[in-house]
């Protein structure tokens, strides 16, 4: 694949993929089988993805060029592309279409820049916000995880980037995720962990890398179950699956198993499953199908007509792409509460105190295979000022001296103040002997927060968070700035849920912005003043209690992942939450009515409902679709979400909203009948605001025998 004008593999051309496979000796084709070159590469960059890493399938002797990796959660990391808000933020906006553009955005950056393989669609379970990496998926429930991770893989692939979602599966413990065994019932892992990849698979995604973990004693790259079983002979996935990167594969029996690809070099495969090939051990057959899935997908994405003539560098953070990149952070911000004080009037604003260590800092968010080096970052400080100008903003003060802030902030006729976390306290755990480029971090990162993780050559960053408070330092920022300064904003800088029990009743708005990207501080300030309205939902549920989410180990090396956890857990055990999914204000006020739903002769169901801003702004509202079912064959969720909408209205105006919600959705997974069924008896249909909307509309409609849906 040429970056700019198209295809020019010699798979392109006349030769069929049988042909090529009987030309292959077997040590090209078990070559074929494994990344190479990863190490000098890295060596020589000292950086993780400044250049695409080869990831197998290639052949030189026969003209293939094969795979050509980048990471991309929030971008595609090679070179100085755009940095887009964090998967989790996008999630927030519970917008396909917005997230369909930003797949399109990376796969035109990935073609640029010689990529043709992209590792962006992560789409593990939020099962505790303490996960370290949950800034890199979409949230705590499985039908927004599927619906998010379609639209961000076919707005990739629409351009022949091949796709991959990823890690497969069970991943949601950061620190010991390279030898945690997960042990998992069979309809929990049916119904909470694989859905979503499933609807990923079957919307055409291309690629599938395996997590580091083990599910139920047997690590993930070398799952038979998992790999062949469920995602080839159940789900017809016709694709190739590669490891994850360092430490994914532990055996050359991995290629039997279903793993196609070992990157990023051959610990296993190589000379190892060499051997075993030759000594029996391993059919050669094995290894014929792993090279004709990939080159069948190879062959796939050189052979498509592309919807551009060409792929120029001119694209990488091209103005469409910053602008794009601005837009979601806009879209994803949520607001958690206003008592009066959002938007600010500009006029009558005229001096505005900046508060906080994380103000001036460039925080996009996780350092390790997920970062992105864009050519700029607008923090939150630098987008205050472009917008009011440097003689109306003053960055007042910061944590490390609280008593100081508070005396500033009674100077300025609003005070915003900026807390949270950074890479240093969440993200990807990297330990010691593997480096990404993270010991390049500067000194405003490390010291941000005290306690900041150290280890003998140098700095250690990420991991998961023990505590979901924000630190005590940032806390005591709050109260000071807001006992002098009765207009406080607080905006909160995190990757997933944070506890605000201790300071909720101090600040009089706050907004959580999770990890804003490039553009973060420019959209900041257009919420804030209200040239854009919140519209951002929570991807997930922000308890009272942190023992209202399920028990999170960070040092496990065994557990057990139930049934419950997220909304369904805290609607069980009769915990209200402080915010619950898909809560979030806007700066109007909107209304339902007309709830009417219909059965089709398949099982599904077709739901629609009317919106109506009854406010006085523009704004963006978010109806949500939940179903609540009899639960008699089996316990059930009091409900759970199964269709979500996006409506811009204008003050006044009305539209109506249609879901539709597929049979498979309806059902449950019979464990005894290896089947899914959708159980006879009452359905509730609900259309709300969010998960624990008091307001929201009902109605009953009636299953009168069950459906058999099969496998």
């Amino acid at each position: 694949m040429s970056d700019e004008t198209g295809c020019q593999d010699s798979i392109c051309q006349s030769m069929t993929i049988g042909e090529i496979i009987a030309r292959l000796t077997l040590e090209e084709k078990i070559a074929m089988m494994s990344g190479s070159g990863f190490y000098s590469i890295h060596a020589e960059s000292k950086k993780w993805g400044a250049k695409p890493y080869p990831a197998g399938g290639a052949n030189e002797r026969l003209g293939i060029e094969g795979l050509k990796f980048s990471d991309g959660p929030r971008g595609v990391i090679v070179g100085h592309s755009t940095c887009f808000p964090c998967s989790m933020a996008r999630g927030a906006t519970f917008d396909r279409k917005l997230e369909w553009q930003v797949g399109e955005a990376m796969a035109l950056e990935a073609r640029a820049q010689g990529v043709n393989l992209l590792g962006q669609v992560c789409v593990n379970v939020l099962r505790h916000p303490g996960w370290g990496r949950a800034q890199e998926t979409y949230g705590e429930d499985s039908f927004h995880l599927g619906e998010m991770g379609r639209a961000l893989s076919q707005g990739s692939q629409h351009h022949n980037v091949i796709s991959t979602v990823k890690h497969f599966a069970l991943n949601s413990i950061e620190n010991t995720r390279f030898n945690l065994d997960v042990h998992v019932d069979e309809r929990t892992l049916r119904e909470i962990y694989l859905p979503h990849f499933r609807k990923i698979i079957e919307s055409g995604c291309l690629s599938v890398m395996s997590a580091y973990n083990k599910v139920n004693g047997t690590y993930c790259g070398q799952n038979e179950y998992l790999l062949t079983q469920i995602l080839r002979n159940e789900w017809g996935f016709e694709g190739f699956v590669h490891s994850d990167w360092v430490l994914g594969v532990y055996s050359p029996d991995a290629a039997e198993a279903g793993l196609d690809v070992e990157n990023p070099e051959p610990a296993w495969f190589g000379d190892n499953l060499l051997a075993e090939v030759r000594n029996g051990n391993i059919a050669e057959a094995a290894i014929d199908t792993a090279v004709r899935r990939i080159l069948r997908t190879l062959k796939q994405v050189t052979k498509a007509d592309d919807p551009r003539a060409s792929y120029p560098m001119s694209l990488v953070a091209c103005s469409e792409h910053t602008g794009l990149a601005r837009k979601v952070a806009e879209q994803s911000a949520v607001l958690l509460w206003n008592r009066d004080s959002l938007p600010l009037d500009e006029r009558s604003v005229r001096r505005v105190g900046v508060f906080g260590k994380l103000a001036t800092l460039e925080n996009t968010g996780d350092r390790g295979s997920s970062r992105v080096n864009p050519p700029y970052v607008v923090t939150p400080l630098k987008g205050l000022t472009s917008f009011l100008g440097t003689d109306r903003v003053t960055l007042a003060g910061d944590e490390a001296d609280p008593i100081a802030a508070g005396k500033a902030a009674d100077a300025f006729d609003a005070a915003i103040v900026i807390v949270g976390y950074t890479a240093v306290e969440e993200g990807e755990y990297i330990p010691s002997h593997i480096n990404l480029g993270q010991e390049d971090i500067p000194e405003n990162l490390t010291s941000i927060l005290d306690g900041a993780r150290k280890r003998s050559n140098g700095q250690t960053i990420g991991g998961d968070r023990t505590d979901l408070r924000l630190p005590p330092a940032q806390v005591e920022l709050i109260r000071q700035v807001a006992a002098a300064n009765p207009r406080v904003i607080v905006v909160i800088v995190a990757g997933s849920a944070v506890m605000v029990e201790d300071w909720i009743d101090t600040a009089p708005a706050a907004l959580q912005t999770f990890y804003a990207g490039m553009e973060g501080g420019n959209a900041l300030a257009n919420l804030l003043f209200g040239k854009v309205s919140p519209s951002g939902r929570l991807p997930f549920t922000i308890a009272r209690d942190a023992s209202h989410y399920p028990p999170f180990d960070t040092q496990a090396h065994d557990a057990d992942y139930g049934y419950w956890h997220g909304y369904a857990l805290l609607d069980r055990e009769r915990n209200e939450p402080r915010f619950p999914f898909g809560h979030g204000l806007t700066y109007s006020s909107f209304e339902y009515g007309n709830l009417r739903a219909a059965r089709r002769k398949d099982g599904a169901l077709n739901v629609a409902v009317t919106v109506t801003n009854t406010g006085t702004r523009p704004a963006i509202e978010t109806p949500q679709l939940y179903i609540g079912w009899p639960g008699k064959a089996a316990p059930r969720p009091v409900k759970n979400l199964r269709g979500f909408s996006r409506v811009p209205l204008a003050p006044g105006e009305s539209a109506e909203t249609v879901f539709t919600v597929e049979p498979r959705d309806l059902a449950w997974y019979d464990t005894d009948r290896r089947t899914w069924r959708i159980e006879a008896g009452i359905h509730t249909v609900t259309v709300a605001r969010s998960a624990g909307d008091p307001e929201a509309l009902s109605m009953r409609i009636p299953f009168e025998r069950e459906i058999d849906l099969g496998l």
